[in-house]
């Protein structure tokens, strides 16, 4: 574990475990590079050196005021590999983590990288558009943003104890261990960093990313994902990324590195060793 400047002067904070081909991770909004701790393990303890940040505004890393969107995060991603003197990278990035990916493959290409995963990821775009008709109103997020300056710990209770997981859902197993990590990880991150960053979650256009993948890509989404519906986003993705494969979780929710974990596991594992 360790910590890195970028060129503007914000301090990343980032995992480093294992050792043989490197794995990086993307986490969603607004938690941590803790949110990948199972399966950084997991192929951590496989023969794999997996690389964690917390996005600039989350967990560990610093809290600038400028910066909370999608291009910086990308360029941030790219400093820390540059740091790191990653090369062939097999990436994966879940909800906002997903964007990041596909940011970063547009804007920096994929010359460090060499396989890519999106994982209840957020591309192509979440908001409704004239060319994205099948997008979640606008509506939609100012009621986050609201809901988020009314009483930002309520809310983070709220989203952890029902849709991130799937808490609410008929016969749910609900774990209180998973609704207080995700409050906690979520309460660490920086008031206007993780405010501004649902803009750039919802409002940012991945399209053109997505067609400039020239790696080998994976795809995997729940069909039960209340936070990003699989119609409006990975089905999408997958006829934009050239030879996607695309691996739908039955019933699965959206965090599936929490509710679907041992499956997961063993598919970034074998999409690894492929």
């Amino acid at each position: 574990m360790g910590t890195f400047t970028t060129r503007d002067g914000t301090t990343i904070y980032f995992k480093d475990w294992g050792s043989g081909p490197v794995v990086s991770f993307s986490h969603g909004w607004p938690l941590s590079a803790d949110a990948w701790d199972p399966q950084v393990f997991h192929l951590a303890s496989h023969g794999f050196r997996c690389i964690a940040h917390d996005r600039r505004g989350h967990g560990r890393s610093s809290q600038p005021w400028h910066g909370n969107e999608m291009d910086t995060y990308a360029d941030d991603l790219q400093q820390l590999f540059e740091h790191l003197g990653v090369k062939d990278v097999m990436m994966v990035g879940h909800s906002t983590g997903g964007g990041e990916v596909a940011r970063y493959i547009g804007r920096h290409g994929t010359g460090r990288v060499g396989k890519a995963v999106l994982m209840g990821a957020v591309p192509p775009i979440m908001v409704q558009t004239p060319a994205n008709p099948g997008g979640l109103p606008l509506s939609v997020f100012d009621g986050f943003r609201q809901a988020y300056l009314a009483d930002r710990a309520q809310f983070f209770l709220d989203v952890a104890s029902g849709p991130f997981f799937g808490y609410n859902r008929p016969g749910a197993k609900v774990s209180e261990g998973n609704i207080r990590s995700w409050w906690t990880q979520g309460m660490q991150s920086g008031f206007k960093n993780a405010y501004d960053c649902i803009k750039a979650f919802s409002e940012t256009d991945f399209t053109e990313d997505l067609k400039k993948f020239d790696v080998p890509t994976l795809i995997i989404h729940g069909d039960d994902d209340q936070i990003v519906p699989i119609d409006a986003s990975a089905r999408l993705s997958a006829k934009l990324v050239p030879g996607a494969t695309l691996k739908v979780y039955a019933g699965g929710s959206h965090s599936l590195g929490d509710t679907s974990r041992d499956q997961l596991n063993a598919d970034l594992l074998a999409f690894a060793r492929a």
